[in-house]
């Protein structure tokens, strides 16, 4: 990426419209990005296992209230009865899986800005009360399997975590894969270490509704894009709000690019664990619920070293 100045606003629809994907996988289209996951990608990540070391990159199911959870999942616990003083329990769970506390996967139906949905498809056609009928999560019941590689910008930086103010671009995602020594290519998922716990720690923070959320510049777009990469998984999100006056920036790589895209992961134990496996990229796994017509799935994403 040229420069270290970011960009205007008619760069950034540039980004998200003058390199779209739409068409590109023609009638599989649906699974977007998720098409450059090959055979031959798969067994690359398989190739990266060698001590079998597993982290999760998932967030435990937020059933209690807090700033960043205003809308808790709810977890019920029912007992019953069984044959010779047996007994079983069941469990009944309700949840808001997008927004700021549940670590999940947007389906392609996800977003969208005047333009249209992925694809150009119309919402008000494409989503109706029974699910949507394009690019919904069920497209990726395969499951994701690819290589995974962490951008930790907090120690690219020397510093904890990004700010409303120190927002991350595009340059130093660039930066970071060079300081690691790591290059990124088509099919691979970014890991990208913003610093949230380290952040949640230090400051007051309120999400939900609509919330100021330090996070990734749409600079990052182009490295998005021009690196073909399958999936991002995030532990913060776009800067909220932008300075374009855009409906979306980062997450409108979903509707321009058919971006897979985690959010809310728990980044910080894999940055500490890449530190004491001397190494930045894994094999990482992500798998959505098969959800007919879903606009996203929680998920428990895997690195495996």
């Amino acid at each position: 990426m040229a420069g270290r100045t970011p960009p205007t606003r008619a760069q950034v629809e540039g980004y998200l419209a003058d390199h779209r994907n739409w068409g590109r996988w023609g009638d599989k289209g649906d699974a977007g990005t998720i098409n450059l996951i090959t055979d031959e990608k798969r067994i690359q990540a398989a190739g990266l296992v060698r001590t079998g070391r597993t982290v999760s990159l998932s967030r435990p199911m937020p059933v209690t209230p807090s700033p960043e959870n205003p809308e808790p999942a709810n977890l019920f616990l029912k007992t019953l009865p069984w044959r010779d003083q047996g007994g079983v329990v069941v469990d009944f769970l309700t949840m808001t899986q997008h927004g700021f506390a549940t670590t999940h996967i947007d389906a392609l139906c996800h977003t969208w800005d005047r333009h249209g949905m992925w694809e150009g498809r119309d919402p008000a056609k494409e989503l109706g009360y029974d699910g949507a009928h394009h690019g919904s999560i069920d497209h990726w019941s395969g499951g994701i399997m690819t290589r995974g590689v962490l951008l930790d910008i907090p120690k690219y930086r020397g510093e904890p975590y990004s700010t409303l103010d120190t927002p991350i671009h595009g340059w130093e995602l660039e930066g970071a894969a060079s300081q690691q020594g790591v290059s990124v290519g088509p099919g691979d998922a970014i890991v990208v270490h913003c610093g949230r716990e380290a952040y949640t720690r230090s400051e007051k923070v309120v999400f939900g509704g609509e919330p100021a959320i330090p996070g990734l510049h749409a600079s990052c777009l182009p490295f998005i894009r021009d690196n073909d990469l399958a999936v991002l998984v995030w532990d913060m999100e776009d800067m909220n709000p932008n300075e374009y006056g855009l409906a979306w920036t980062i997450h409108g790589a979903i509707f321009a690019y058919g971006l897979a895209v985690v959010d809310n992961a728990l980044v910080e134990p894999l940055a500490q664990a890449c530190a004491e496996e001397g190494r930045h990229d894994f094999m990482l796994t992500v798998n959505p619920l098969v959800i007919n017509g879903g606009t996203g799935s929680p998920v428990n994403p895997i690195a495996v070293f």
